[in-house]
């Protein structure tokens, strides 16, 4: 079972109009590692298509819904039908619960396959994922830049980076969504694929 972080590998990233916290450290890299490989290898992955202005294009990054029955999710117009838990979705759902103070039944999972693939700025704030939705979001494989953007950064000038680690746990709660957006930028450096788990509660 994956170990708990302790203090040192554990903060309170503070930030206006924000709660978030970020664990360096939720699974030691060698049970990381192989949650990597077996999510890659057993994960039903699907490369949706997305509307931007009137043009279709392929999402930059492959995609999976998993969750209890019941519990669908839509986001830029892209709908979601739930695929059962399987053992090692469950195993890091159970670790990261204690340490969110929440119970989860919904996980969207991300497949940056190299630095090329990406998620533009946006908020989680569909209305699925009620009032002040909890993002529990797991770090798996190579190192990314997760940036944060103030929702009035052009007159405030409030932007975060933080650099998401091989078994790392961020959690953003409270009023969040409704003030900051977020991306994963591409980089042009040769990086390994990296998979993102970000669980949620589907109301």
């Amino acid at each position: 079972m994956p170990q708990s972080s302790n203090l040192d590998e554990s903060q309170i990233i503070k930030l206006p109009d924000a709660e978030l916290s970020y664990h360096s450290i939720l699974f030691p890299s060698s049970e990381a590692s192989s949650l990597l490989k077996n999510l890659q290898e057993k994960i039903e992955w699907t490369q949706n298509r997305i509307r931007f202005y009137g043009k279709e294009s392929l999402v930059p990054r492959l995609e999976a819904w998993y969750g209890d029955p019941g519990k669908s999710y839509t986001y830029s117009g892209i709908h979601m039908d739930p695929k059962p838990w399987t053992d090692e979705l469950l195993l890091i759902k159970e670790a990261i619960e204690p340490v969110a103070g929440v119970t989860f039944n919904s996980v969207l999972i991300n497949y940056y396959r190299d630095g090329a693939d990406r998620v533009a700025w946006h908020s989680d704030d569909e209305k699925e994922l009620g009032q002040n939705p909890v993002i529990g979001s797991v770090s798996l494989g190579a190192e990314r830049k997760f940036k944060l953007r103030h929702k009035k950064y052009k007159t405030n000038g409030l932007k975060h980076e933080i650099m998401l680690n091989h078994g790392s746990f961020l959690l953003m709660k409270g009023s969040t969504q409704h003030h900051w957006m977020h991306e994963i930028p591409r980089t042009a450096k040769p990086i390994g694929p990296r998979i993102n788990l970000t669980f949620r509660i589907i109301l």
